[in-house]
């Protein structure tokens, strides 16, 4: 029987950045009921948390909610594997937009500036926990009032960190990227290979 994984994700980006590199995989979901036992993660940074810690503190969390998941569910044993993506910007950490507004503001400070894109991954077999950060530059070029208008109207940004996705329309917004670019899709694929390798799942 061919090694299998979970992901603790619902991002269609990220699986199919799995599938790319051939990982064979089921997607961990909540089941109704089951929220009050294990809430979604609270993505709320703490006081003075430094990004690379939050980010790598989120995909922790998620892959240990996964396993217990697992556990309740009695599934079959398999590692998970969790992300978190997120911005920084003038040492601020920032998310998925809260609504229409909150992406155009957001949009407004990227323009013609770099900014840092940090994903952390984590796997849990239940033994054990692993975590990796992939860290990448993204230069935007200066957008126009139209541009950022039309962009939000088409709804892409609304699930995305930092209000956008480098894989859809707002690639046309990106100069530069120093960098991983499956990273900043979502899930850094050199790192998630390594880890993977670490527990055992054959590449």
């Amino acid at each position: 029987m061919s090694p299998r994984i979970y992901l603790a994700s619902k991002s269609p980006r990220r699986r199919e950045l799995l599938r790319q590199i051939g990982v064979q995989f089921d997607v961990l979901t909540f089941r109704s009921g089951e929220r009050g036992a294990d809430a979604d993660v609270d993505e709320t940074p703490l006081p003075g948390e430094a990004v690379e810690r939050y980010v790598e503190r989120l995909a922790l969390t998620k892959a240990e909610a996964g396993m217990r998941r697992i556990h309740w569910r009695h599934l079959l044993r398999h590692p998970v594997l969790a992300a978190d993506t997120t911005l920084e910007l003038d040492g601020e950490i920032i998310g998925k937009p809260a609504d229409a507004a909150d992406a155009r503001a957001i949009l407004e400070r990227l323009s013609g500036r770099t900014h840092r894109v940090l994903t952390a991954i984590a796997v849990s077999d239940g033994a054990r926990t692993r975590s990796a950060m992939s860290t990448s530059e993204v230069r935007f070029r200066t957008l126009t009032d139209s541009e950022i208008r039309h962009y939000v109207a088409s709804g892409e940004p609304m699930d995305k960190a930092g209000a956008y996705g480098i894989q859809g329309k707002a690639a046309v917004f990106v100069a530069e990227i120093r960098g991983s670019y499956s990273g900043i899709m979502g899930l850094p694929l050199f790192e998630t290979a390594q880890l993977l390798d670490a527990f055992g799942y054959p590449l």
